[in-house]
């Protein structure tokens, strides 16, 4: 230790004696998303006033990054992400100029995958995962990381909170998956990052994300059977039943609309006889409402007595020829037999209406 410090003591005055400067300490690279720094440590100097001057050598161009600055870091994240550079620093001050530094750099191959964006959701006994990014800044503009190197997955990490000896993993190459199987209502933490196996590059997790799963979803069996039995019940009441409905609804229907008594045999035989369907569908025919009867006017008087009295002896003969008609009517009533006593009491008086009502 003692010969570091003597060491460290004479190159000071060597360079406070030669006017050379000391080359700047602990240079090294910090890039991570393509975000690249070029970071450095102060040489020991007892002059003020030191700048720094940052160039980028390949294999087509040599480029000045940072020229004559004060602070000790240069950014480069500008230089195009395929190819190999060669990064190089000294220190200046006033006219005297350190050696240069110089560091290797490979923007794809060295810098870091930083941590994707997770958002956790538990959803029927399952915890399910979104994730994005994460992304490339370059002149204002944000790029897919997995955009240049093709073969992309993440990477999910989760176990019970307080067992985290227990991990289980499981990759995917979609934006978002689905942790199944989980206990119901237990706490499950988990991290993500992205791997890029052609590259051999795994990204920083993720910080970590706790959720409480709920209910797996799955159903009881005794409650299948219980649903499935009631079900059945419901069948075999419901389909006799609406059967029943049906058959007393169509026979009401039928019995409105189609009736099944029909007209006698023998009243449609005697109907359909023109002369005499023709009297007894029309109660009151034309002939009945005009009937005259023939008045013949006797000056004597003894021919009047005559007459008076023979028309009385008609008029009874009448009455009671009716009465017999009427009878024999009554008697259509008991037996359709009778209606050759109607048909004959029609024929015989013509002109005589009968107070009867054939049903």
């Amino acid at each position: 230790m003692a010969r570091r410090f003597l060491a460290l003591v004479a190159g000071c005055l060597l360079c406070s004696a030669f006017g050379i400067v000391p080359e700047p300490k602990n240079v090294t690279i910090n890039s991570v998303n393509l975000k690249s720094t070029l970071q450095w440590d102060p040489p020991t100097f007892h002059k003020e006033n030191i700048t720094y001057t940052v160039e980028s050598i390949s294999s087509l161009y040599n480029r000045n990054m940072c020229v004559n600055i004060v602070i000790t870091e240069c950014d480069f994240s500008s230089l195009p992400v395929y190819g190999e550079y060669t990064l190089r620093v000294r220190a200046e001050s006033e006219n005297e100029k350190s050696d240069w530094v110089n560091i290797i750099f490979k923007p794809l191959d060295d810098t870091i995958i930083g941590p994707p964006d997770v958002k956790v959701k538990s959803e029927s006994g399952s915890l399910h995962v979104d994730f994005t990014g994460p992304v490339a800044v370059q002149e204002s503009h944000e790029w897919p990381l997995n955009k240049y190197y093709g073969s992309w997955v993440y990477r999910v990490l989760y176990w019970k909170k307080g067992n985290s000896e227990e991990v289980i993993t499981t990759d995917t190459k979609y934006n978002s998956e689905i942790l199944s199987g989980l206990d119901p209502w237990t706490i499950y933490c988990l991290q993500v990052q992205a791997v890029i196996p052609e590259w051999n590059k795994t990204g920083k997790l993720s910080e970590e994300f706790c959720d409480r799963t709920t209910d797996n979803g799955v159903t009881p069996v005794w409650i299948i059977l219980t649903v499935l039995l009631v079900s059945m019940l419901v069948v075999l009441i419901s389909v006799p039943a609406c059967f029943f409905i049906f058959s007393y609804i169509y026979q009401q229907a039928r019995y409105v609309f189609f009736p099944t008594y029909s007209f006698p045999q023998h009243l449609k035989e005697f109907l359909s006889k023109p002369s005499y369907s023709s009297q007894f569908l029309s109660p009151h025919s034309p002939e009945e409402d005009h009937s005259f009867d023939k008045l013949t006017v006797i000056s004597e008087e003894s021919e009047n007595c005559s007459d008076e009295t023979s028309n009385r002896k008609e008029q009874l003969q009448d009455s009671q020829e009716e009465s017999s008609i009427a009878e024999k009517v009554s008697a259509f009533e008991k037996g359709p037999s009778s209606v050759l006593y109607l048909i004959q009491a029609e024929n015989h008086y013509p002109n005589r209406q009968l107070n009867t009502t054939l049903y």
